[in-house]
Formats: C-alpha cells, structure tokens, sequence
C-alpha cells in the first residue's frame, strides 16, 4: 500500500500544514503510528469525508524519509476522492 502526503500549502496556527493520506485506512493509521501521530489529530468520517491526518511541514519532510510519496494537489485529490467515505460527513448540529 502507498501513503501519500501533498505539499504544505494550508497555513494554520503560524504553520504551514498539508494531508497525509493512504489508499488503505489501516494502513494510514500504521503509518501515522510510525510518525509519531496518535489518534487525536486523526481527521476521518464523521468529521471529514475522508480519512486523513493533518500534518505539518516538518512531519512531511518525516513521512517522506519514512517512505511516503509527495503527491501534486492532483493526485491527493484522486486519493480523496478514492478513499471517500459515502454519507462521512455529517452536518454539525
């Protein structure tokens, strides 16, 4: 399975952040164990569409040393739109 992170474009909080993705959401959550992630930055169905980590730049730079594939805002799209979870997310009350 391939993980896949896009480039750091989003700024939040005086960071620049971007999307850690996978084809496979047991595989997501391994890889993101093995950068030091836990479950509580994990951004997946019923609060998003689809499972995914928000990262910072620096946690990129990580991920690809660890062995994930930098991705064009295109293809993380493709991702997104792969892994989507039909009916994920749900309006807040």
């Amino acid at each position: 399975m391939t993980v896949y992170v896009d480039s750091p474009i989003w700024v939040w909080a005086g960071r620049k952040w971007c999307h850690l993705m996978a084809d496979d959401e047991a595989e997501l959550h391994r890889f993101a164990a093995r950068l030091g992630l836990t479950m509580h930055v994990y951004q997946g169905p019923p609060r998003t569409s689809a499972p995914h980590y928000d990262i910072t730049g620096f946690e990129r730079d990580r991920a690809l040393r660890l062995g994930a594939v930098s991705a064009t805002r295109q293809e993380i799209v493709a991702v997104f739109r792969r892994v989507r979870v039909k009916g994920g997310k749900r309006p807040r009350p």
